[in-house]
């Protein structure tokens, strides 16, 4: 599984979230965005919840 955040642009680790599912929110570790998992599989697609720090 990879997801790339759309705010920054570098990958998110994942390794928090052993079990991603749909409708889990998220953190991306370099900027701090939330976003929301929309579909996960071998490509997660999200939503931007809250813009973070």
């Amino acid at each position: 599984m990879k997801l790339v955040c759309p705010e920054c642009k570098n990958e998110v680790d994942l390794t928090p979230y052993p079990n991603l599912a749909k409708d889990q929110v998220v953190e991306c570790n370099v900027c701090g965005i939330s976003l929301l998992v929309t579909e996960a599989g071998d490509e997660v697609q999200t939503e931007i919840v809250d813009e973070g720090k």
